[in-house]
């Protein structure tokens, strides 16, 4: 299981009731199921994905994220959860504020855009990057909403999301201690758990 998807495991209490938006091949609900005792389920639109969902013995509904999740009610969902997709989305905070009406809680990763890699590609190159979690070139990309860490926290804080946890990978998708210091420099991929109490105070990224 990638390592991201390892972090978002330790964040989901047992017995939880958990929505996957965007849950690929089912890897990480069949995890949770069979060690977290989840109540889980899957959306996704690509149909081999869903496919092996079925395989894995996750229930998944076929869906676009982008026309909505109106047919999903408040709150019915203790965990709402978004890999590496949120960047995808035609309107990001839409998405989120919609994790946030359906679910207790949401759980979102994310390539950050100002990751020093990027930037030093930006500023020697010149052209918009390509690596291996930013694999597409400009025009073919998926990924039309890319953002910082520092642009994700600013989100949750104009949608009054909290953000309860957070952490940040580096290009070994490993955590190391120097990235807490500077994560929206030396973070990879941002992982982020918030929720949406009465009164949120967000935390910062350096």
């Amino acid at each position: 299981m990638r390592a991201d998807l390892e972090i978002i495991a330790d964040w989901i209490p047992a017995g939880s009731r958990v929505l996957d938006l965007g849950c690929g091949d089912g890897t990480l609900l069949s995890w949770l199921r069979q060690h977290r005792n989840v109540d889980g389920l899957g959306v996704e639109i690509n149909q081999d994905s869903i496919i092996r969902c079925i395989e894995k013995g996750v229930p998944v509904v076929q869906k676009n994220l982008d026309t909505g999740l109106t047919n999903f009610g408040d709150k019915s969902f203790d965990v709402v959860i978004m890999s590496q997709s949120l960047q995808q989305m035609k309107a990001p905070h839409k998405t989120l504020n919609e994790m946030l009406r359906i679910g207790r809680e949401a759980i979102v990763t994310f390539p950050n855009f100002g990751y020093w890699n990027t930037r030093r590609y930006l500023f020697f190159l010149g052209r918009m990057p390509m690596s291996k979690i930013l694999p597409y070139s400009w025009f073919d990309t998926p990924n039309i909403h890319l953002c910082t860490c520092r642009d994700f926290e600013r989100l949750c804080r104009d949608q009054k999301a909290r953000i309860r946890q957070s952490t940040v990978l580096d290009s070994q998708h490993q955590k190391r201690r120097a990235i807490r210091l500077l994560p929206n420099l030396l973070g990879e991929i941002a992982i982020y758990h918030v929720d949406k109490p009465h009164t949120a105070t967000a935390q910062g990224a350096a």
